[in-house]
């Protein structure tokens, strides 16, 4: 059986590490988060779509305009490109859709931390060829088969996809999207992530982008109702001791623009954007230049340091 990455810890650039176990970066807790950000010549992560092509229709999709996906050249030109980024997402759509996505992660694991978003359903296809190379697979999962298969797609085509990575020993990490309509469920989910021995569960509130345009208003819940849907997790994670980290975005100014995404053609956005079109602001296209010179022109450098170094986020680390 292939191995998962040996090393537990990968530093990177201004006391910023990378934590393979805990599946985030990691930083002293006196860090200053601006003189860090403004020190940064380059992200600590990144999402780039290797595709925009997709086998569910999730309810709260916001990639529902379609790009030709990119070729091996050009991935490989951007990954010229993004020298020195700590982390690469390789996204979608759905990337494992791509019968070459073993080749796209062997271009990447060799001078990236690759981590993979997935709905898992072409698990089967994949597990072993990319065993050992990625850090961790992030699953969309809502929970239980009813909640999952009203929101996001075919529960019981994801499990065995998910078995297939967690057979192959790809450490996994669960993804939840939360409505009001799902919030007896998310209990479910971490108990699920549990099972998985999952590293994590991330939860993430809507943005009204896309199939989200169409949902119901009371479906998007008040930052309020979130903060008291954590509290409620993290008790019951102290309660049943619960294992895998637990980690809550919710869409104020601190983490306005906080991701750099890469779209198939190359174009980098500043993502989400509450007052530009499609939440994306353009920063320049890293199939014709380098990271860096993209990073300059990037305006929320701050913002982005605060997320990923879980400082503008509600976060239970493992162990906690």
């Amino acid at each position: 059986m292939p191995t998962v990455p040996s090393q537990t810890r990968k530093e990177l650039a201004g006391g910023v590490a990378y934590a393979f176990g805990g599946q985030h970066f990691d930083a002293p807790a006196d860090l200053d988060i601006q003189t860090a950000a403004e020190a940064a010549t380059v992200p600590l992560s990144v999402i780039l779509q290797v595709t925009k092509r997709c086998n569910f229709d999730c309810s709260f999709c916001s990639e529902i305009m379609q790009k030709p996906d990119p070729t091996l050249d050009q991935l490989d030109t951007i990954r010229q490109n993004l020298a020195g980024v700590g982390r690469v997402f390789l996204s979608g759509g759905e990337p494992l859709m791509r019968k070459d996505f073993s080749e796209i992660v062997d271009i990447y694991h060799p001078h990236h931390i690759v981590a993979v978003p997935t709905n898992a359903t072409h698990g089967l296809d994949h597990a072993r060829n990319i065993a050992g190379k990625i850090a961790y697979a992030n699953i969309g999962l809502e929970g239980p088969r009813g909640t999952t298969n009203r929101v996001r797609g075919n529960y019981d085509l994801v499990m065995p996809g998910v078995r297939a990575l967690q057979a192959a020993g790809i450490p996994l990490a669960l993804s939840a999207v939360v409505y009001r309509s799902t919030l007896n469920a998310l209990p479910f989910t971490v108990q699920i992530a549990d099972v998985l021995d999952a590293g994590k569960v991330k939860f993430i509130m809507p943005l009204k982008k896309g199939n989200a345009e169409k949902l119901p208003d009371h479906e998007f819940i008040s930052h309020e109702e979130a903060d008291d849907a954590f509290a409620r997790l993290k008790a019951l994670r102290a309660e049943h001791q619960w294992s895998p980290a637990l980690r809550l975005t919710k869409w104020t100014p601190e983490n306005e623009g906080h991701m750099i995404c890469i779209e198939p053609d190359g174009k980098a956005q500043a993502w989400p954007v509450y007052d530009a079109p499609d939440l994306f602001e353009y920063l320049g296209n890293v199939l014709e230049e380098p990271i860096n010179a993209i990073w300059q022109r990037y305006r929320f450098k701050v913002n982005h340091f605060s997320k990923y170094l879980g400082r503008s986020i509600h976060t239970v680390n493992q162990g906690v």
